[in-house]
């Protein structure tokens, strides 16, 4: 996992090409109007996704890990917080769907990041996160999430 300012993206690029061309769009299109959605970056290897929701209760919510793609996720505006653990025999809750591509687990987060605007976060197979969760009050983010073939 890696949490970090955009600015400082230039540290992360020998993670990989994919990692390198996530940030790098990141870097070079404007998020702000971009739209909704899903935007193809590179076929099914590299694709973002845009969204804007509210945030949530981490009550009602559960972590989540992914194997096909690493995710780049990036806030444009707004601010969560983020739950974390590092995948070690946690309790699944909702088995690994590869068209969905996605495992829920049962077990709490071992702890939780904050998530502001200009910051993105690494998360790698093994990086269960439950991202959209409200810190006080519910509040709209917009944020991008780059979808990475592993």
């Amino acid at each position: 996992m890696v949490i970090d300012k955009l600015e400082h993206a230039h540290r992360y690029t020998a993670m990989g090409e994919g990692i390198a061309r996530a940030l790098e769009y990141l870097q070079e299109t404007d998020l702000v109007n971009v739209s909704l959605g899903k935007h193809i970056i590179d076929g099914d290897k590299l694709f973002a996704i845009v969204q804007e929701y509210d945030t949530m209760d981490s009550a009602a919510e559960q972590m989540e890990s992914h194997r096909k793609y690493t995710d780049v996720q990036y806030v444009v505006s707004g601010a969560e917080l983020v739950g974390h653990s590092i995948l070690s025999g946690q309790q699944v809750s909702k088995a690994y769907s590869d068209e969905e591509d996605f495992t829920l687990y049962a077990d709490r987060p071992d702890f939780f990041s904050r998530f502001d605007a200009g910051t993105f976060m690494i998360f790698f197979p093994t990086d269960l996160h439950m991202p959209c969760i409200k810190d006080g009050a519910a509040v709209k983010v917009r944020k991008v999430v780059v979808k990475v073939a592993n």
